[in-house]
C-alpha cells in the first residue's frame, strides 16, 4: 500500500490533518475492535490491524516526532515484558534472531508500534487485548522468531494472571499455549513451571 491507500482506508482524503488523523482512527479502531466487534471476530482483527498499520504509518509520515517518542526504545531480544502482576525474560541472547527472510522498513516499523502497545497492554493487564495483537502481529510476520517469543509472553502472562484469579482449567490452556508457541525459551519454561506449582498448591 501506499500513502493513498492508507488515507482510503482511514475514510480520509490525502493531506489529512493530523487531527482528522486520529480522530478517524479512534472512530473505526472502536469499530473493528475484535472485543466489541459483533460480527466476525477474525474479520474483525484482520481490519484492526490494517487500520493500526495505517495509521502508524500515515502518523510517522505527518508527525515523525510523535512516533519517534513512542519507539525511542527498539525492542530486543534481551528485553523484559513487565507488568504489576508479571515479569518475563524474554530470552537470555543479547540480539534479536535472525527474520528470514528480512523485514520490510514498513514492517519493522509496525513491529515496534506492536512493541509498544503489547506493553503498555501488559502493563495495564489487558491480556485479552494484548493476545489479540500479538496473534495480529505473528499472522502479518510469522517468520520473524522474535514476534512467537512475545505471543508465548502474552499467552503466559494472561495463564499467570488466570491462577491468581483461581480459574485453573483456562490457565492450563493459555500456559500450554505459551510453551507450544515458543518452546525452545528455557526462561519461559522456568516461568510456565512457576505457575503449574501454583497451580498444584491451589488444587
Amino acid at each position: 500500500m501506499n500513502s493513498a491507500d492508507y488515507y482510503r482506508l482511514l475514510g480520509l482524503k490525502s493531506g489529512a490533518s493530523i487531527a482528522e488523523l486520529k480522530a478517524s482512527y479512534r472512530r473505526l479502531a472502536r469499530k473493528y475492535h475484535p472485543d466489541v466487534y459483533s460480527g466476525d471476530k477474525k474479520l474483525a482483527q484482520e481490519k484492526f490491524i490494517e487500520l493500526t498499520e495505517a495509521y502508524k504509518f500515515l502518523l510517522s509520515t505527518i508527525a515523525p516526532s510523535e512516533v519517534n517518542e513512542k519507539s525511542s526504545s527498539s525492542p530486543t531480544a534481551a528485553t523484559q515484558s513487565k507488568s504489576s502482576s508479571t515479569k518475563v525474560k524474554v530470552t537470555r541472547n543479547q540480539t534479536p534472531p535472525p527474520c528470514d527472510p528480512p523485514l520490510s522498513e514498513l514492517e519493522q516499523q509496525f513491529k515496534r508500534n506492536a512493541y509498544q502497545d503489547l506493553q503498555h497492554m501488559l502493563k495495564e493487564q489487558r491480556f485479552a487485548r494484548a493476545i489479540t495483537l500479538v496473534e495480529g502481529l505473528a499472522q502479518r510476520i510469522p517468520q520473524d522468531p522474535e514476534v512467537r517469543q512475545w505471543k508465548a509472553i502474552a499467552y503466559q502472562s494472561w495463564g499467570r494472571h488466570l491462577v491468581k484469579k483461581r480459574q485453573p482449567d483456562k490457565a492450563r490452556i493459555y500456559l500450554k499455549k505459551a510453551l507450544k508457541t515458543d518452546p525452545h525459551n528455557r526462561s519461559l519454561w522456568a516461568e510456565v513451571d512457576r505457575d503449574f506449582r501454583r497451580l498444584e498448591q491451589l488444587l
